[in-house]
């Protein structure tokens, strides 16, 4: 009989050990039983209908297709394996706790700045400049992953961040002392500067506080899918176009290391895929979004005073700023990369 190979997780955050036993399966000699799967868990803070979520499910299913049934990848969605958040993530996928993992980008910036990039404000705020973003700084992403022994599989990109809230927020004297939930340390230093109380915490962790009413509204893409977490608490969406930041989906360098050369063929194939597919699917998504978010009963504002949206621009350049001190080389590099494409 074949050998049977399986994926052990160790599911306890507080003790991240890899177990070096995660091997590829080996294609069965004739008459011989076919070895068992691998089995790898995929966390993800977010809804399985966001954007974000929908190409995670993707990604199981064409992995599972390209290695015909010798990788399987179990999705879970709302932080509900093993609590992780996006912040953990590094820590996670790097200890081999799990050997994939999805995180929104800028909650790994405390580790690495690099990935503060695509949520700064008003850095890239369409799809062409996003996408355009994510080329100038992959190399950046790739080197900033494997210093904590992962590698990058794809980006998936999120629809324009806005303020959800009680009421519309259209002017800097509804920011006042705003008790809002920020997703990085950039949000921090913009809001603050625009004269709210901004708060970073998960997506995951500012639901409850909305329910408690410790929090007044939050900062978040205008996903549908997301947005269904959030409506029947804040029924008002302004579309300030903050930014559209990316969420980074990587492997466990040893799960990477383990697979037989066919089986990185086809993680590969669908990680490209599936990257492809994110940026396609985002256009669909924001076509929609606009209708799904009204039929739900939330009011969409989008016409903006022009003093406030150069007010907001003003409070965003003071992250912006403070980002490109601590950047490095690496984020410097990046961003002028980007920038000088954009002429």
């Amino acid at each position: 009989m074949g050998s049977i190979v399986r994926l052990h997780l160790l599911l306890a955050a507080a003790s991240f050990a890899f177990l070096p036993a995660l091997s590829a399966a080996s294609s069965p000699a004739s008459g011989a039983e076919p070895a068992a799967p691998l089995v790898w868990d995929m966390p993800n803070e977010y809804p399985a209908t966001s954007l974000s979520g929908d190409g995670d499910r993707f990604f199981a299913e064409t992995l599972r297709a390209a290695s015909n049934g010798r990788i399987e990848v179990r999705n879970h969605f709302d932080a509900s394996f093993g609590g992780y958040r996006s912040k953990d993530m590094l820590n996670a996928v790097g200890s081999g706790a799990v050997a994939v993992g999805d995180a929104y980008a800028g909650a790994l910036g405390d580790a690495e700045p690099i990935f503060l990039l695509s949520s700064l404000p008003f850095v890239a705020v369409t799809t062409e400049q996003s996408r355009l973003l994510a080329e100038s700084a992959r190399d950046a992403y790739e080197r900033a992953l494997a210093r904590h022994h992962q590698r990058l599989l794809y980006v998936s990109p999120w629809p324009p961040s806005g303020l959800w809230a009680k009421r519309p927020v259209t002017g800097i004297a509804a920011l006042k002392d705003l008790r809002i939930r920020v997703y990085d340390a950039g949000g921090l230093t913009a809001f603050k500067e625009a004269g709210a109380l901004p708060v970073q915490i998960s997506f995951a962790d500012a639901i409850p506080q909305l329910r408690a009413g410790t929090l007044d509204a939050v900062l978040s893409s205008g996903d549908g899918g997301a947005g269904a977490k959030l409506w029947e608490i804040l029924p008002h969406f302004t579309a300030i176009n903050y930014a559209m930041p990316l969420s980074v989906i990587s492997i466990n360098e040893d799960a990477w290391q383990a697979l037989a050369p066919d089986l990185k063929e086809a993680v590969g194939k669908a990680a490209a895929t599936t990257e492809a597919r994110q940026w396609r699917e985002i256009v669909d998504r924001l076509a929609a979004n606009g209708d799904r978010l009204r039929s739900n009963g939330v009011t969409v504002t989008t016409d903006l005073p022009p003093d406030f949206v150069q007010a907001l621009r003003t409070a965003g350049n003071a992250a912006v700023d403070a980002w490109i001190a601590k950047a490095g080389n690496d984020g410097r590099e990046a961003l002028d990369r980007y920038r000088s494409r954009l002429r």
